[in-house]
């Protein structure tokens, strides 16, 4: 059997790896000269040498090989996020500098908008014409008035045969304001969601970006620098890649050995001594809810205490060895 080659990493299985390893799954074993085209078999564990046959590939067990490619895609999302922090900590002198009575200079690519209204109109100047639009956008609760006229921005850009990608936090899935949303937006549209995300990122065409210059967002940067739209490019490329979607086709995400995918990040948030309050702002959730999910993990694995559940996180499994350390 000839199999094409391809190029993609191993942590996107293509429908021929899928089928040789079903193959092999069936047989018990396939020769290791059909996986040569293959290889994000092999780079994903999936198959390995027969011991007593060194032409044989023999198959890992699914359930256990799932278990640790997921492990791999969150250990990704938590460098991503870490890297988000670090470009944040950069910017943090240059809004310093920002003298309060003067813009940065526009030669530099990066210009300081003050006031609500002000970035509003730059937004909107920005897209009068434009095809395109990739935004973060974390939770936030916002007024109708501004979503109505996000609303109609949108759509007019969709009407000329533009395209949106977004990106949400998982908590935000079943929003009615969000859901209701792409329920009238109407054209090239898509919307995928993380358990954490970074600070509000709206990019234009790929040559303007606009991001958060204060809590109350009543500072904003708009960003023209080549370097520093091609690094925000490659973040949100990487978070969509790894992001699940949500819409048009809702995918449910997988729970392991009776944690769910909430609990399990609720438990990466908790082995590294965030109280639940910082918990809850990072998962864009309330200080309730992720108490309750807190519960219903110590309850899950036998934790009476909160010393002893994050003893039992690391002892479980559900987390990657490096990320608890850490």
């Amino acid at each position: 059997m000839t199999l094409r080659a391809h190029d993609h990493g191993p942590e996107e299985l293509c429908e021929a790896g899928l089928e040789l390893y079903a193959r092999a799954l069936r047989e018990g074993h396939v020769p290791a000269a059909d996986a040569d085209a293959l290889p994000c078999l092999v780079d994903a564990g999936l198959l390995h040498p027969d011991v007593e046959d060194a032409h044989l590939l023999r198959p890992a067990a699914p359930a256990g090989a799932l278990h640790r490619m997921l492990r791999t895609v969150d250990e990704d999302i938590a460098h991503r996020r870490r890297q988000g922090a670090r470009l944040a900590e950069a910017f943090e002198p240059l809004l310093v500098l920002a003298a309060p009575d003067t813009d940065p200079a526009d030669t530099a690519g990066i210009r300081m908008l003050r006031g609500l209204e002000r970035i509003n109109v730059a937004i909107s100047e920005a897209m009068a014409d434009s095809g395109e639009i990739l935004a973060i956008q974390p939770y936030s609760r916002g007024n109708e008035a501004a979503q109505a006229a996000s609303l109609a921005r949108d759509q007019a850009l969709l009407d000329r045969g533009g395209r949106i990608r977004t990106l949400y936090q998982h908590t935000q899935r079943h929003m009615p304001m969000i859901t209701s949303r792409y329920e009238l937006l109407d054209g090239d549209v898509e919307a995928r969601t993380l358990d954490e995300v970074t600070e509000r990122l709206l990019i234009i065409d790929r040559h303007v970006a606009f991001i958060p210059a204060n809590k109350d967002r009543t500072l904003a940067l708009e960003v023209r620098h080549p370097a520093l739209l091609d690094y925000f490019l490659i973040i949100f490329d990487r978070f969509w890649r790894l992001a699940t979607p949500m819409y048009p086709e809702v995918a449910q995400r997988p729970s392991l050995n009776g944690i769910t995918p909430r609990q399990r990040a609720i438990a990466a948030l908790l082995v590294e001594g965030h109280t639940d309050a910082a918990i809850a702002d990072r998962l864009g959730m309330n200080v309730r809810t992720a108490r309750l999910h807190i519960a219903k993990l110590a309850a899950t694995l036998g934790s009476e205490s909160r010393a002893q559940l994050g003893y039992l996180i690391g002892e479980s499994g559900i987390l990657k060895q490096e990320e608890i350390s850490e």
